[in-house]
């Protein structure tokens, strides 16, 4: 397997969480980072959780009139990519451990937001944001990544340290199927 990563070829794929409050910077940490993650040669994916009243589909296309037809399930293809719409029509959102089992098998698979699933995450902490940390109170953070000193025997990285929030991720990332059986054991 050359070119593959150690995760893969020693592991299987693997999983971590970001999370913090809104506006520490979740995203913007995930958009240098994936490519510095990439870089040092793994394929990665991210799962993120979003408001109810999302839309990844333009209205008036073909695609979203399907959906509003009252289709559950549209998928759209093209030559560079495709993607698959699920419409819950009521049904109630599915646990985190239901859509990491829809995701194709990657080195590292990225988990933003889902701060109540009890899977392993980071921490991203803005101080301008006011919050507290989450850290003391959530057994499921197992490092942080923040733009003040923190005092903690978690591994800590600056929010501008993209090769130590790196390291932090691949040493706390956990086996796929831990997470799946922790969430199937209602744990």
């Amino acid at each position: 397997m050359a070119g593959r990563s150690f995760l893969v070829s020693e592991q299987g794929m693997k999983v971590i969480g970001l999370s913090g409050w809104s506006g520490a910077g979740k995203t913007t940490l995930l958009t240098r980072l994936i490519p510095h993650l990439i870089a040092e040669g793994l394929h990665v994916s991210t799962v993120k959780h979003a408001h109810s009243n999302f839309d990844v589909d333009i209205p008036g296309k073909d695609s979203w009139l399907h959906r509003q037809a009252g289709a559950t399930e549209v998928l759209i293809s093209s030559g560079r990519r495709w993607a698959l719409m699920h419409e819950l029509r009521g049904a109630p959102e599915p646990p985190l451990a239901e859509l990491l089992s829809k995701m194709s098998r990657v080195d590292l698979l990225i988990v933003e937001g889902f701060k109540a699933d009890r899977h392993p995450k980071i921490e991203i902490h803005r101080s301008a944001n006011g919050k507290p940390l989450m850290f003391p109170q959530d057994p499921t953070i197992v490092g942080i990544a923040a733009d003040i000193a923190v005092n903690t025997a978690l591994p800590y990285a600056h929010l501008d340290d993209i090769p130590a929030i790196s390291r932090i991720v691949r040493a706390s990332a956990v086996r796929i199927e831990d997470v799946l059986a922790h969430e199937a054991a209602g744990a």
